[in-house]
């Protein structure tokens, strides 16, 4: 996972090379301070002491508090996972668990929800966001969708823009909607509701499925 981390952290490489170790401290000192500050009161030197290095070392790796929180925060939902439980929509429910629980964490909603307001005036901070959250994730899609195809629950897609496409749209259903649930509406992603959900996306993909 650090290894992976190490890559995943954008930004030209000068220099000494970069320490994965020292990456991962920072970012869990920063979903610390999150967590015992907040966003208005983080800072760098906070993060710094926390971390354990020093204050230009975060400066090298990071050109402010938004990117530093934008990775930080995208490290968590790096550890998602689509489990296998067998069917899509038990697949579907997994995920859509493990997400929300994500959003659950004091650390995303206090660091999410600070950027993107931040990010309605900055299109380099917009663009961070989306590279480093939601193209990431899309991941999730592409292996679900692949895996139902070949359990046969799923046809394959004739054509490769439409896959694309189609999986674009999936991914902003499922985080529209939970990021809607969890931090928006405040309610629970609880059974009943994972349910209800997973049905309704499922009814929306055999419609698609078989086209007009």
């Amino acid at each position: 996972m650090v290894a992976a981390m190490q890559s995943r952290i954008s930004g030209p490489r000068t220099g000494r090379p970069r320490s994965a170790e020292a990456d991962a401290a920072i970012l869990a000192a920063t979903r610390a301070a999150l967590v015992e500050l907040g966003w208005s009161k983080l800072t760098l030197g906070d993060v710094a002491t926390r971390a354990g290095v020093a204050k230009t070392t975060l400066y090298r790796r990071w050109a402010g508090k938004n990117e530093l929180v934008v990775d930080a925060v995208a490290a968590l939902f790096d550890e998602l996972e689509l489990p296998d439980r067998g069917t899509l929509a038990a697949d579907i429910e997994g995920v859509v668990i493990q997400f929300a629980a994500v959003l659950a964490r004091p650390e995303t909603r206090s660091g999410l929800m600070a950027v993107l307001a931040e990010s309605t005036r900055d299109d380099a901070l917009r663009e961070r966001i989306r590279t480093s959250v939601v193209d990431r994730q899309k991941r999730l899609v592409l292996e679900g969708r692949a895996r139902a195809q070949v359990r046969g629950e799923l046809p394959p897609e004739a054509d490769a823009s439409d896959a694309a496409r189609s999986a674009d749209l999936i991914f902003d259903m499922v985080a529209g909607a939970v990021v809607h649930r969890t931090l928006i509406s405040a309610e629970p992603v609880d059974p009943p509701w994972v349910r209800d959900f997973t049905r309704v996306l499922l009814l929306g993909l055999a419609g698609a499925a078989t086209g007009p």
